[in-house]
């Protein structure tokens, strides 16, 4: 089973690879897609389209998982998260690809065993669980957490 896991954003959405074997997980590819602040927001979320399809079409996952929508406070932040997540599930459903969802409090307790550990936490349990993995950056480091999750959490 290849995972795609994707932490989607509109200024860098991280996405990151795993194969499942059974109990064992290995780490494939990851990377993280980057959009120009300064182009119009159609230009930035069809890189992003164009970017995942890339990945989708190298790496051939069986499936996908991304981290449940959160609100911020910023109206706008919020507004823009939610465009940048929709490009990233229409790549996915234009390949065929099941989307699994998780809450970032159950992707965080998957890989490190607690709901509230921070992003320093969870990429220093990447080095763990991803031995040798090269990863490209914090973005791709949380899709990677996601991909992970999603091999322990299945469908829930």
């Amino acid at each position: 089973m290849i995972i795609l896991g994707l932490d989607p954003s509109l200024s860098c959405t991280g996405w990151g690879v795993v194969r499942v074997e059974g109990s064992r997980i290995g780490h494939v590819a990851n990377g993280q897609v980057k959009t120009d602040p300064g182009a119009p927001i159609a230009a930035r979320l069809a890189h992003l389209v164009t970017a995942l399809d890339g990945v989708i079409a190298k790496h051939a996952p069986d499936r996908a998982a991304a981290e449940e929508v959160f609100v911020n406070k910023n109206p706008q932040s919020t507004l823009k998260l939610a465009q940048a997540r929709g490009a990233v599930l229409a790549a996915c459903g234009a390949a065929g690809l099941e989307v699994r969802e998780h809450a970032a409090r159950l992707v965080k307790k998957a890989v490190v065993g607690t709901g509230g550990a921070d992003k320093r936490q969870v990429q220093a349990m990447l080095k763990i669980l991803l031995p040798g993995a090269e990863v490209a950056g914090p973005d791709a480091a949380d899709a990677l957490a996601v991909a992970i999750a999603d091999a322990h959490l299945g469908g829930r």
